[in-house]
């Protein structure tokens, strides 16, 4: 399995504060990847470091095998890196179309000429992109949603619809950052089928979650941080019982 994703000591300061110290993983195509740790531990911040939120103060960021840190975050999109957040960043008062409509731009062609002189060239390509956008809603469970205002949708159908915004850049990577706090057990393991169904097209899964059941249910390796170095990285199994991850985040009961 050829590696997607190389993160090679990579390390993050903020003036005196050590977020990220030396962290290295590999992601390989078409797996999903876990990456958990206490709160403060430097995950959302290795993502945004990936995404290019944030400049990296050392170490190198590959995306198979092209640098991405340091880089403009639209310009990662491009590459096939794409991403969530932790908190949802939808347009509220655009439909759910139209903020799959957002994340369809990276890849369409036409500029502003093009929008202006309504081409038959531009039709078309809008006709392609609402076409795929409906797709898409379908695909996460958002078929008849299309001409809700996101705002009027309910919290995990939001979930959702940022995911649905995400896959819209064609992605060959994509991090989820908490994509299941605060749903209920049920919207839970629909999520979890979701991202089953997502890794089965090919697409590889790089995500944060405090839901260690979930992680450890669903991905095939999984990394922890804690104060910003990680401390473990493996098969599920071996990380929930590793002595260093049980102390610094698991505890007791969850490793049993």
């Amino acid at each position: 399995m050829a590696t997607l994703l190389n993160v090679n000591g990579v390390s993050k300061r903020f003036g005196g504060i050590h977020a990220l110290d030396e962290v290295t993983l590999a992601v390989q195509e078409g797996e999903i990847y876990g990456l958990i740790g206490p709160n403060g531990a430097g995950k959302t911040t290795l993502f945004n470091c990936m995404t290019g939120l944030y400049s990296v103060s050392r170490g190198e960021i590959l995306l198979d095998g092209r640098p991405i840190h340091n880089r403009k975050p639209h310009v990662i999109v491009e590459l096939g890196f794409a991403r969530t957040f932790q908190n949802i960043r939808l347009f509220a008062n655009m439909t759910a179309l139209e903020n799959v409509l957002v994340g369809r731009h990276v890849r369409t062609h036409a500029g502003v000429f093009g929008a202006v002189l309504r081409d038959a060239g531009t039709r078309a390509e809008e006709a392609a992109s609402r076409e795929r956008a409906r797709a898409l809603l379908d695909f996460v469970g958002l078929a008849n949603k299309g001409r809700t205002l996101a705002g009027h949708l309910a919290y995990g159908e939001q979930r959702r619809l940022e995911i649905a915004r995400a896959l819209a850049t064609e992605p060959r990577l994509l991090a989820l950052d908490e994509p299941v706090a605060g749903m209920n057990p049920a919207e839970r393991r629909q999520m979890a089928e979701l991202f089953q169904r997502l890794r089965a097209q090919g697409l590889t899964l790089l995500l944060i979650e405090h839901d260690v059941k979930l992680v450890m249910g669903l991905c095939d390796r999984v990394a922890v941080l804690d104060y910003g170095r990680k401390i473990a990285e493996g098969a599920p199994n071996a990380v929930r019982q590793d002595p260093t991850v049980i102390a610094a985040y698991l505890g007791t009961e969850a490793a049993a």
